[in-house]
């Protein structure tokens, strides 16, 4: 009998910090110790100690390669696997140095540089991220870096992650020791991603090509019941999702990743899973594995794991829930209003910061939680608006606007307590939810909840460190020549009510999905940017580059690069949705059509009478076939124009104002196909055998 319990394997394949403590000398783990808080720099002698024992640790767990984990551009990761075998004398032997440790080098053309690297420039180089320990999976030690270029440009989405993050450190660290906490030496952003998805039996995945080229389909009918009476969320999770999902768990946590939540979400066949919080710069490396253990387990279970923000029409889409606190060295959440909110001067300072930076940044925030597949999530019923604002619920409300007109403020907000008869105590969240709300205060962190299911979370946070960093360094530099405390108490209520009556515009707590906040957001002067690719834009405007610049994250030639990376990145999968819709069209669905076509035409033939049905419905077979070859040369002729545009930012606004609304055109057409036709003639899986292939 087998009494292990999987918790007993927790953090097995993690070289984490407590087997860093038992593995290596007392003098190089406080190094290590000392590296990771910036106070000093690693040495070689340092590095090679520390790999001598990760690559012992690691071979005894099987590990025969290491590789240098990395997050480029394309927003996945990247790997390449070196042996740690060498020659020695007549044998094979094992050896892993500091240097392997700390640097690699790859092909940084191949990959995406928005121009910072041409084709004949090839150098990349990866370094190790001493701050993200390194982990085991499939034989492989696994060692989280960044990756640069041989000029020193910043080729991924972790290095700009771990700058915003140092630049955050710093400015709230300032805040807090202006607040007479001066042994605070450290102020970390803490972030909770839960991540939503989809999953659908592999045979009838396999069956569609739009869903393994773009990850969604490109036609397809909503079946008689969808989530019409929301049976699926929060139902009892089908049997063979719960085999999936205990083995998610195990594997998940062996990497040490806090795996806590799973349940049915609101459409049919989708789900999420939430870890519990972690620093940023990890939760962010964990999201990346989460969502490569989900789809690695999946196949094991002959299922096919979706991240996409949009699979199926008509039913709800997957997010990725970015929640986010800041958290000092002692322990203390920054954003914790405690029981008396209105007289916790350094919570409302905080809050302020974050208000002032959304309302100063929304079209970058628009711009980061999203990609050309969000823009089919956002704003319909099931995710917030494309417009920027902040939930802080009524209470937190009532103080700000309270302050906004005096800085003595009374706790004046009474709520109905809630009682059950045989529990004596029953507490009472701050603030209540606001799923329509895209930016929220949920207790005692913010819910960004704009964020696509299929990104890396890496820009988001990215973007989110570097604007609040950006407020706090104005309020530290009026808060820090003060000498008294209550001084600085004073002028902190001071900052705060000048912040509500500046940006007091960007406050909502009501239905943002109702067609009357959009007229609203617009008189308060709030944007609404209802496409992506009009948000690229503002990464590389002025304001955003003395923003990343001012804050030492990214510079002019970074932003840029990574502006024109985004613009290929969408007019490129807008032609590969176009494609995959136009082959599948030729060779799939028009030859069912056709077959239909001749199945009623025979049979009216053989009738030789004249009939009402056959005549109407061969008529409308065949109204339905000029209509979809109409459409289909439309959408081709368009596509043969695309390399006519010159950039990439060209090719990107032509894709969004002319193919995608074509495109559009064709899968109307293409969808009344499977409306006429007989179950028998349609070729592919529909919604319903998608839906209910995994009960």
């Amino acid at each position: 009998m087998n009494d292990k319990h999987p918790f007993d394997d927790f953090g097995i394949n993690l070289f984490s910090e407590s087997v860093m403590k038992e593995r290596l000398p007392y003098p190089v783990y406080t190094k290590w110790k000392t590296a990771i808080r910036k106070e000093d720099a690693l040495d070689r002698n340092t590095a090679d100690a520390i790999a001598h024992a990760m690559k012992i640790w690691a071979m005894e767990k099987g590990a025969t390669h290491y590789s240098h984990w990395f997050q480029p551009m394309s927003g996945n990761t990247a790997e390449k696997h070196d042996a740690f075998v060498e020659p020695g004398d007549y044998q094979a032997i094992s050896r892993f140095s500091g240097k392997s440790l700390i640097k690699g080098e790859g092909d940084a053309s191949s990959f995406p540089s928005g121009g910072l690297r041409a084709t004949f420039e090839a150098r990349g180089y990866t370094y190790w991220d001493c701050t993200s320990p390194a982990f085991v999976r499939d034989n492989i030690l696994c060692i989280p870096t960044i990756f640069v270029s041989y000029n020193g440009e910043t080729l991924d989405k972790k290095a700009p992650l771990l700058k915003s993050l140092e630049a955050l450190n710093k400015e709230a660290t300032r805040i807090v020791n202006a607040f007479k906490d001066k042994d605070i030496k450290r102020v970390t952003a803490m972030v909770g991603l839960e991540q939503e998805y989809f999953l659908i039996d592999k045979n009838l995945y396999q069956q569609r090509s739009d869903l393994i080229n773009t990850g969604r389909t490109l036609f397809g009918n909503v079946p008689p019941i969808g989530q019409d009476l929301a049976e699926h969320y929060f139902g009892s999770i089908p049997n063979r999702v719960k085999a999936f999902m205990k083995e998610v768990n195990v594997e998940l946590w062996k990497l040490g990743i806090y795996a806590k939540t799973e349940h049915n979400e609101a459409a049919p066949c989708q789900f999420e899973i939430a870890p519990l919080f972690a620093d940023a710069n990890i939760a962010v490396d964990q999201n990346q594995l989460i969502m490569d253990v989900l789809k690695k387990v999946a196949d094991l279970h002959d299922l096919a794991c979706i991240f996409h923000e949009k699979p199926f029409k008509g039913v709800n889409g997957s997010g990725k829930h970015n929640n986010w606190s800041l958290v000092t060295d002692d322990g203390q959440n920054l954003l914790e209003p405690g029981d008396k909110p209105h007289e916790n001067i350094r919570f409302l300072l905080f809050v302020c910061a974050v208000i002032k930076a959304v309302d100063t940044y929304p079209e970058l925030l628009r711009m980061a939680s999203s990609d050309i597949n969000n823009d089919l999530r956002l704003g319909a019923n099931e995710a917030p608006p494309a417009i920027i604002s902040i939930c802080m619920g009524q209470e937190l409300e009532q103080i700000l606007f309270q302050l906004e007109k005096s800085l003595k403020i009374e706790h004046n907000v009474e709520t109905t307590p809630f009682s059950i008869s045989n529990l004596s105590y029953v507490p009472k969240d701050t603030s209540d939810r606001n799923r329509t709300s895209p930016f929220a205060f949920t207790g005692n962190k913010f819910e960004f909840r704009m964020v696509g299911s299929s990104l890396s979370a890496a820009t988001t946070n990215i973007v989110l460190n570097t604007i609040v960093a950006d407020s706090l360094s104005e309020f530290a530099n009026e808060l820090e020549p003060l000498k008294y405390i209550q001084d600085v108490r004073d002028k902190a209520l001071e900052i705060c009510q000048r912040v509500i009556r500046e940006h007091k515009r960007i406050l909502f707590s009501g239905d943002g999905y109702s067609k009357e906040w959009i007229k609203e957001a617009e008189e308060r002067g709030l944007p609404n940017i209802p496409a992506y690719i009009y948000s690229i834009e503002s990464l590389i405007s002025d304001k955003a580059i003395g923003l990343f610049e001012r804050n030492k994250v990214l510079s002019e030639v970074e932003l840029k690069a990574r502006a024109d990376i985004l613009y290929e990145q969408y007019y490129k999968k807008v032609l590969i949705e176009s494609n995959t819709l136009m082959a599948m069209t030729k060779k799939t669905l028009l030859p069912a059509l056709i077959k239909e076509i001749k199945f009623y035409s025979d049979a009216y033939a053989s009738l030789n009478i004249k009939n009402a049905f056959y005549e109407t419905k061969i008529n409308t077979l065949l109204e339905i076939l000029d209509n979809v070859q109409k459409r289909y040369d439309e959408l081709n002729n368009l596509l043969t124009a695309v390399s006519k545009s010159a950039t990439n930012r060209e090719k990107g606004y032509y894709a969004f104002e002319t193919i995608v609304s074509a495109r559009h055109s064709l899968r109307k057409a293409v969808d009344r196909i499977e409306s006429e036709i007989s179950k028998e003639n349609f070729p592919v899986p529909s919604y319903e055998e998608m839906f209910i292939s995994i009960l």
